[in-house]
């Protein structure tokens, strides 16, 4: 209940809450001291830690115990709030206000407008109140710390005597807080309303230090749910602060006067409802009752629920019960329908009813679902993602002998060397297309007779790819034998399985690969490389030898063709010569003197037919005188005009 000092001002006095009011603000304030130095120092580790070890337990858990103590410093802050107001109603301040000092007529514009600004964000923030500014600012803290810190995918780590000390430190600090509890759950309420609302929010804490002591101790590399946990128990103090911040802003729309008691602000449904047992719509209906005044006990309906909320319930747990008869076969799969725990039928894709649990169940079997599977590599091992289509092709598409692959699997197969039985070993890839028979015996025997489809169709057929190989060599595993090396594969692995009742029907088998093992792969490149690099160094020798021999025969074809023409043009000229002397002597015999003469007359044609000649006759100059001719203009002749005659320099007459 409010009081209103205008009315009951005198009377207050009187009151426990109001005469102890003083010492419980002491005491809060110490404990709201020490709780916040302990919330500071968690989040200086948990950020100390965090910068290098980042994926480590220690942040996520000292923030959530830190983000729980800071929610109990909310609340003790708010309840020391309503202690001072109690403290000032005991002893009301003396008015010692002095009158207005007198407007100062130099204050510029600029002044009187701060002034007016700072007025009226003074006037604001008291019509809003500290306690509600604090309690929002807590809250806001606590929400940003574990925002910060939530991280679903931390990995589990052994935390070694670190985590003891922590655990023994955040027990210590547990058993305090719960001193500190039930000395506020025994305060009665006429001395101190507000311990118990006090009380649930130091549960709060509590159950935070507890929960992060049990992940301390049982944190392991191989257990996750420590470090889960230890992020998970920061929603408890988050929810908390969440109401808490609700309530500062609903708090701005309730009417503030200084001569009112104030309400506690820092109180928590969610934290009251820990308690044992929880009593939820108890703690709602009081909630209700206290905050707006409305009493749920006094309306028909909710009273008539309560009444009928037993029978309701077992009837709808009754039909829900009964439902579990009906059951649904999707249509890639088929039901086995077991009745007592024996199969009496198998469902085909649709709706089907039966007996409810736990009298009749469904098994689901696979109804024509095509699968493929490796002879080796991991059983479970993780999807792949897929490449993008332009991008480089993926790692796994490396089909070279170079290279190791997931699914290749060593095998022994025979070998002859010299006359001798050895060995050799090769590195395959087989797989099978396999699916559950489509018949229910096929059905039945898959799911009854076999606890793991993949790893019998596996061991399957390792035992008889081992007896398939063991005969065969690598010249016939990658010739001809390879074609046929699949259907025989097939059908003994189908043979060995029906033998074992597995119904298991084997659709196809492929043959990925069959090459000699990584190691030997790049041996093996090196005698290609060297036999190629020999063949390559005869053929060039070859083809040398081969281009001197007919460069040899050529210069020596050219030299005799040269010899031959030679020769052939020296026969010809002597037999030209002989015809010509044969004829010139026969001319001569025949003409004589005329022959001659005629020779002579070419000959000097022949030698005068480039010169310059002057022809003179002897009878010019009739007087018995020779004519004279100037020699000086013209030029020596080439050749003399005859033998006989010849033209001497100088005057010619």
């Amino acid at each position: 209940m409010q009081v209103d000092l205008d009315v009951e001002g005198a009377a207050v006095a009187e009151w426990p809450r109001f005469q102890r009011a003083l010492f419980q603000g002491r005491r809060l304030k110490r404990i709201a001291y020490a709780l916040a130095s302990l919330a500071g120092l968690g989040w200086g580790l948990a950020l100390f830690i965090g910068l290098f070890s980042p994926q480590s337990l220690w942040p996520a858990l000292l923030v959530s115990q830190s983000a729980g103590l800071l929610v109990l410093v909310a609340g003790l802050q708010s309840a020391w709030w309503i202690t001072q107001w109690r403290g000032r109603a005991l002893r009301p301040a003396v008015d010692i206000s002095t009158p207005a000092d007198e407007p100062v007529d130099n204050l510029g514009w600029y002044e009187r407008l701060l002034e007016r600004i700072g007025a009226r964000w003074v006037g604001l923030l008291k019509q809003i109140g500290a306690s509600t500014l604090w309690l929002a600012g807590w809250s806001v803290m606590v929400l940003l710390s574990l925002e910060q810190a939530w991280n679903l995918q931390l990995p589990g780590a052994a935390l070694g005597v670190s985590a003891s000390v922590g655990a023994v430190l955040s027990l210590l600090l547990a058993f305090g807080l719960l001193v500190f509890e039930r000395q506020l759950a025994q305060q009665p309420g006429v001395e101190w309303p507000e311990a118990s609302s006090l009380a649930q929010l130091t549960r709060v804490a509590i159950i935070v230090l507890v929960l992060g002591a049990l992940c301390l101790l049982f944190a392991a590399e191989t257990s996750l749910w420590p470090v889960r946990l230890a992020v998970l128990i920061g929603l408890l103090p988050g929810l908390v602060a969440v109401e808490l911040l609700l309530r500062a802003l609903l708090s701005l729309f309730s009417p503030r006067r200084d001569s009112l008691e104030p309400t506690l602000l820092g109180r928590s449904v969610v934290a009251d409802l820990l308690r044992w047992p929880p009593q939820p719509l108890l703690a709602l209906q009081h909630e209700l009752h206290n905050r707006f005044g409305i009493d749920l006990r006094q309306i028909w309906a909710f009273s008539y629920m309560r009444r009928a909320f037993l029978p309701v319930l077992a009837l709808v747990s009754l039909v829900g019960w009964l439902l579990t008869g009906v059951h649904e076969v999707p249509l890639q799969e088929r039901g086995i329908y077991e009745r007592f725990g024996k199969p009496v039928e198998v469902f085909a894709p649709g709706l089907h009813a039966g007996l409810p649990w736990p009298w009749g169940r469904v098994l689901s079997v696979e109804n024509g679902v095509v699968h493929e599977l490796a002879t080796s590599g991991a059983a479970n091992r993780a999807p792949t993602e897929a490449e993008p289509a332009e991008g480089p092709a993926p790692a796994i598409a490396n089909r070279l002998w170079d290279a190791s692959h997931v699914n290749d699997k060593s095998q022994v197969i025979a070998s002859r060397r010299a006359d001798q039985q050895s060995f050799q070993i090769v590195n395959m890839d087989v797989r099978f297309v396999y699916r559950i028979g489509l018949t229910d015996a096929a059905a039945l025997a898959a799911t009854y007779n076999s606890a793991d489809v993949p790893t019998l169709i596996r061991s399957t057929a390792s035992r008889v790819l081992v007896h398939e190989f063991a005969s065969r060599t690598l010249d016939g595993l990658l010739g001809a034998d390879r074609v046929r090396l699949a259907d025989e594969i097939g059908r003994a692995v189908q043979a060995d399985l029906q033998s074992l009742d597995s119904g298991v029907e084997i659709l196809a088998t492929v043959v990925e690969a069959i090459h000699p093992p990584a190691g030997a792969a790049n041996a093996y490149h090196g005698v290609q490389a060297a036999q190629i690099g020999a063949q390559a160094m005869i053929a060039r020798e070859r083809g040398a030898a081969a281009e001197q021999t007919n460069q040899a025969q050529l210069q020596a074809s050219v030299a005799h063709d040269q010899a031959k023409a030679s020769a052939r043009e020296i026969n010809a000229t002597a037999q030209a010569a002989d015809l010509r002397f044969s004829a010139e002597r026969k001319a001569y015999a025949t003409a004589g003197h005329a022959f001659v003469l005629e020779q002579y007359l070419s000959q000097l044609s022949q030698g005068l037919g480039n010169a310059r000649l002057l022809i003179l006759d002897h009878r010019l100059g009739g007087s018995g005188n020779a004519p004279t001719i100037d020699l000086r203009t013209f030029t020596l002749p080439a050749d003399p005009v005859s033998p006989r005659n010849p033209v001497q320099p100088g005057a010619a007459h």
